[in-house]
């Protein structure tokens, strides 16, 4: 009897969630990888996470593992001058956040309500943000979309949001893995978004 051809080593089998090697793990690696340096020029983060999130979805979606080429082919389909101009939230929201800082810390009054109130917006800003960006094709990031997916699914959002929580912890931590993290982070948010698309089952 002749043997039924083996599959191909860059292709997971059918219901395997990890492929020998772990290569779901290294896919993240790259794409975080790839991402940070997409986002070095600090107006392209938009398309640089768009661009992430649209390599693991089509990975998932085919079962092959990521290649340089295709995070460089999303990339370039991502940027446009809209995302370039939603990148320019990205530094002016870092200058916001460190004015409001400062007068956090100063001795004005509500200053101890303030300091979580300004936590908890950044970290909202940052959920909704990833939301947008994780959007499937043919949708373009949309923060309005975001925001209605947001309130429409709150566990999936407060799942994403943990995931923000954690990655801000590791980089103040561990400030060593912070090249690494944006993969992770936009695997969480392409997850909540299929999440929310897939039909569930019927038991």
């Amino acid at each position: 009897m002749s043997r039924a051809p083996a599959p191909p080593r860059d292709r997971r089998e059918t219901g395997e969630i990890f492929s020998p090697g772990f290569a779901l793990f290294a896919d993240m690696l790259l794409v975080g990888l790839l991402t940070s340096l997409a986002c070095l020029p600090v107006v392209t983060v938009p398309a640089a996470f768009c661009a992430a999130s649209a390599t693991l979805r089509e990975s998932v979606g085919t079962g092959t593992q990521i290649r340089i080429g295709a995070y460089a082919g999303h990339l370039r389909a991502h940027l446009s001058a809209g995302s370039l101009a939603a990148g320019l939230a990205v530094p002016l929201l870092a200058v916001v956040l460190l004015v409001d800082s400062a007068l956090v810390r100063g001795a004005l009054p509500g200053a101890p309500a303030m300091a979580p109130a300004l936590a908890l917006l950044t970290l909202g800003c940052a959920t909704v943000g990833l939301r947008a960006t994780a959007l499937p094709a043919p949708h373009r990031p949309s923060a309005r979309e975001a925001l209605l997916r947001s309130a429409a699914d709150p566990r999936g959002t407060l799942l994403l949001g943990s995931a923000v929580l954690l990655a801000a912890l590791l980089t103040w931590s561990m400030p060593l893995l912070t090249p690494l993290l944006p993969g992770p982070v936009a695997f969480a948010a392409t997850v909540v978004d299929l999440r929310v698309m897939t039909p569930r089952r019927q038991n």
